[in-house]
């Protein structure tokens, strides 16, 4: 009705407390998930990153979730607006450097529209060895116009047909059958399952709008439309994380598994992706808003 409303969800304490992976769409490169005991095997070499989890066991999310970005370009107008930031380990985490193989910016461009966000995301080498890594983002939904205490009443639709196994928050390298409990290819209320897992196999067949794949789909019977994950080919794997409060629900668009990089080193396909020196690297995600039911 042209009014604007919230459907990325921010904790209420967000100014005073902004923990960086609990609000909004925090963005984690150049790994996704944990890293087991904080070690990148990479060409020989192996890489030790702090242990940034809440166990201190692992590291977690990569540097680009508690570092700070440039802001490098903006603009926009009645329909639209774009932000883009900018995020280059010499210059925004220098110390780090020493712990990965080689010197990246990412850059991440957010194009808002009144139907979706669109995320378009470079990864560019700038080091003189290959450049290794997985991007992920962990947007937290909940509907607009719902005003449920939860969000177990959310419609959840995901095409995903495999799940990674995995033994305390990391994978083992099997992917298994969906158990029924967390199996929704087909929409079904969340429930009151908890969710914190991480989803592979997306079918070839899976629909796709305006040349992206639906990975999955969120809607309530009490809001005025659902949302769309849409992705491009780069991003194979989905992780759902019900956080504790259970306000939100976070789906999230992975190129890789948790642990790529111990799982490639293992001979695991993980999708675990690597840019030559020089080299770039360029996919996008879309939240995209249908009024009504799909």
């Amino acid at each position: 009705d042209g009014r604007g409303a919230d459907g990325v969800c921010a904790m209420p304490d967000w100014e005073s407390n902004p923990v960086p992976t609990r609000s909004g769409h925090p963005i984690l490169f150049p790994f996704p998930g944990r890293l087991r005991d904080g070690k990148l095997p990479f060409e020989g070499h192996t890489y030790q990153l702090a242990l940034t989890d809440n166990t201190k066991q692992h590291a977690i999310h990569g540097f680009t979730p508690r570092n700070p970005w440039r802001v490098v370009e903006w603009n926009g107008g009645p329909d639209s607006a774009f932000v883009t930031g900018e995020f280059t380990l010499s210059k925004d985490f220098p110390e780090a450097l020493p712990t990965w193989p080689s010197d990246f910016t990412l850059t991440v461009t957010y194009r808002l529209r009144r139907d979706a966000l669109r995320v378009e995301a470079t990864v560019t080498n700038l080091g003189d060895k290959p450049l290794p890594f997985g991007l992920g983002y962990h947007p937290y939904f909940r509907l607009p116009g719902v005003s449920d205490a939860d969000v177990g009443g959310h419609v959840l639709q995901a095409n995903m047909g495999e799940l990674w196994e995995a033994e305390n928050n990391l994978p083992t390298g099997n992917r298994v059958p969906l158990p029924d409990a967390i199996d929704f290819r087909e929409p079904k209320p969340v429930g009151a399952v908890q969710l914190d897992h991480v989803f592979t196999a997306p079918p070839e067949a899976a629909p796709r709008v305006g040349g992206l794949s639906q990975l999955a789909v969120l809607s309530h019977p009490d809001a005025a439309g659902c949302v769309q994950f849409l992705v491009g080919t780069g991003f194979q794997n989905l992780v759902l994380f019900t956080p504790a409060h259970r306000h939100a629900i976070a789906i999230e668009p992975y190129t890789c598994s948790a642990d790529a990089s111990n799982l490639a080193a293992r001979g695991v396909p993980s999708n675990w992706l690597t840019v030559p020196v020089g080299g770039r690297w360029s996919e996008p995600v879309e939240y995209r808003w249908v009024p009504g039911e799909l």
